[in-house]
């Protein structure tokens, strides 16, 4: 009998898949790309060159710029020829004017390389770089640059539950034994559990670090044994001092594993493990309370919280006899002792880490392989299964794979798990957000998640997952926790912050220093600004403050805050508002500066206030235009420090 919902059709064999025992026919019914292997590589080879929020973003700066920046030139040029026609008092020459026109193109020219933040490639550079070495120290190796900045416009992450969201190690959660009625044993049902553990178990316990003990085979298996030495006791006493006879290995067919083995005084016990349900069928004797109702109650009490569940049961062996013949076992006798829950329990600072990110406006969807019932437990645990949720925000895999692409794009924003999940449902998922103009964050640790993580904006592998996925990714989360994923969130919006700190800084010293040269041209003066000075504000000014805001630290006030549009502009409203007001303020002083130095004659700083009006304009001489400059640069000193407040007041 095949498992319908299964990942994958558990009539089919792959490669990798392992024959254990039996024999049967196969038919081939797909071979290279066309497998599930061959699928996973291919799609792990596309490059979608989908193009990050920043550089969209970026993009769109540079064509106002360049739209802006042409403009002005072009009205410099314009009002620079009107003017020298008004204030023509000699004959025309061709000479004079080629020559003023070719010191207009080049004041126009200057302009327009003025108007473009040469310092903006080198300040997101610098800021990235900056995050690059930061975001080690919590966790985040990045390993593709644009993808510090790309975390902070994320507005879906994509996370798988193993490693992830739970710890990835199997632990005993509870365990229900039952009084044993009739006085068959000489222990307990718990001792008798805690034996068949010991004995009954093809695991081990790597013991090298005592503190921390590390599970070598079934995890399983390892859980149970993990928790007998939680206890302090010894399972390698105690299976040491039995003599085992026989045995049966666990299976999937079988559902359980058997072993009968002899105590120093000479009796015999047999232990069974496995599937509840197929043990107790097995039982001939069952305690009191062991009734079928109660058991089935307190297994569907711990499968909906998401745990595996083991039944044990013994029975005492006659001398001499062996109740296990090869694989078929002799039930004779056989007693229910109880059940024991198993859980991949979740990290402890996950619900936090998933409250601190839905605050900040990021769906998280869960992708796993596990069963509906265990996803949807792992979600209610996390915080990101409400109450108030129903079945249309649960998915399967299969369920998945019948969704038509328009019927996919419009649910999409409403799952929240997709539980039985194949490789190419992660990444048709990814597309389908990405369709939806969302930017996705994906998490994943083995070689099957490659085609996800490389369609994703961000792709996110776990420091214990394969190369493969590692070279598919942007990221890699060192400690597998989703906390560090929130940590970069954090980091990435920061980022931005200063990015757009930056812009507003040199936005305002480009509209200032467009205004003044454009004012002059229209009052028939020589530049205020000269080429060499403007030159050296956008080289010197640029460059120190790209050092400066590029640098300043993160600020967890950024996670309160919903993820920016995609299609927003990289200037917001509260950007335009400073660099108009601060620019129109700096316009307005400096103008008023050089009419001032314009109307009235200066030798020296002393004469400012006691220097006489001259009607006539008599043009700007080479001290005040020095004066007018220094003014200049020190109003952009201010202008700095009012860009790193911005958005903190700090």
């Amino acid at each position: 009998q095949f498992d319908k919902d299964a990942t994958f059709p558990s009539d089919h064999v792959m490669r990798g898949t392992k024959v254990m025992e039996g024999h049967g026919m196969m038919e081939v019914c797909a071979v290279g790309d066309h497998t599930e292997n061959g699928r996973v590589f291919v799609a792990s080879q596309i490059d979608n060159s989908v193009k990050t929020p920043l550089n969209e973003q970026l993009d769109g700066l540079g064509k106002l710029i360049t739209r802006v920046s042409y403009t002005i030139a072009s009205l410099v040029v314009i009002g620079r020829t009107i003017m020298y026609f008004t204030s023509l008092t000699a004959d025309f020459e061709w000479i004079h004017f080629i020559a003023y026109l070719l010191q207009t193109f080049m004041i126009a020219v200057t302009l327009v390389v003025v108007a473009v933040p040469e310092g903006l490639p080198m300040a997101v550079t610098l800021s990235l770089a900056y995050s690059m070495r930061r975001m080690l120290r919590t966790n985040n190796l990045v390993r593709k640059m644009h993808a510090c900045e790309t975390m902070g416009a994320t507005t879906v992450i994509c996370t798988d539950k193993t490693g992830t969201l739970t710890q990835n190690r199997m632990q005993v959660a509870d365990i229900t034994f039952f009084g044993l009625g009739e006085k068959r044993f000489a222990t307990d049902a718990l001792s008798l559990i805690r034996e068949g553990i010991a004995v009954n178990s093809t695991a081990l316990l790597d013991m090298s670090e005592p503190q921390t003990p590390k599970v070598l085979g079934n995890p399983t298996e390892g859980a149970l044994l993990l928790w007998l030495n939680k206890a302090g006791i010894d399972f390698t006493q105690i299976k040491e001092s039995m003599r085992v006879i026989a045995e049966i290995p666990f299976s999937t067919e079988r559902k359980f594993m058997a072993t009968l083995v002899e105590n120093p005084s000479g009796e015999r016990m047999l232990h069974v493990k496995g599937a509840p349900e197929i043990v107790y069928d097995m039982c001939t004797d069952y305690p009191l309370t062991a009734t079928p109702d109660n058991v089935k109650h307190i297994l569907s009490e711990y499968q909906n919280h998401a745990m595996r569940t083991l039944a044990f049961a013994c029975a005492k062996v006659a001398d001499g006899a062996n109740p296990i013949d090869g694989t078929r076992l002799d039930t004779s006798g056989l007693t229910f002792l109880g059940v024991v829950a198993i859980a991949d329990p979740v990290r402890t600072d996950v619900p936090d880490a998933v409250s601190d990110v839905i605050r900040a406006g990021i769906q998280i969807k869960i992708v796993t392989g596990d069963t509906p019932a265990t996803a949807k437990e792992i979600g209610r645990q996390i915080g990101l299964w409400q109450s108030s949720d129903n079945e249309s925000n649960i998915i399967t895999g299969p369920e998945f794979e019948q969704l038509s692409d328009e019927e996919l794009r419009r649910r999409v924003k409403s799952l929240k798990i997709i539980a039985r999940a194949r490789p190419r449902d992660k990444k048709r998922l990814v597309e389908a957000l990405q369709a939806n103009n969302e930017v996705v964050a994906v998490t994943g640790d083995g070689t099957n998640d490659a085609p996800a993580l490389k369609s994703a904006h961000v792709g996110l592998s776990m420091g214990d997952g394969t190369s493969v996925a590692k070279e598919a990714s942007d990221i890699t989360i060192v400690d597998n926790s989703f906390s560090s994923i929130g940590r970069a969130v954090m980091w990435g919006r920061s980022l931005y912050r200063n990015i757009q700190r930056f812009v507003m800084f040199q936005m305002t010293v480009n509209i200032v220093a467009c205004l003044i040269v454009l004012s002059g041209a229209f009052m028939g003066l020589q530049s205020p600004l000269t080429v060499t000075q403007m030159l050296w504000v956008n080289l010197i000014m640029d460059t120190f403050a790209a050092m400066a805001l590029a640098s300043l630290p993160p600020s967890a006030s950024v996670m309160d805050e919903a993820p920016r549009r995609r299609t927003a502009f990289i200037i917001n409203r509260a950007m335009w508002q400073s660099i108009i007001s601060t620019g129109l303020l700096f316009f307005i002083f400096l103008f008023g500066l050089m009419w001032y130095m314009e109307h009235i004659d200066i030798d020296s700083l002393t004469d400012i206030l006691h220097a006489g009006f001259i009607p006539d304009n008599k043009g700007l001489d080479p001290y005040e235009l020095s004066l007018f400059f220094t003014t200049f640069v020190f109003l952009q000193f201010w202008n700095m420090f009012n860009a790193r407040a911005f958005a903190t007041g700090r």
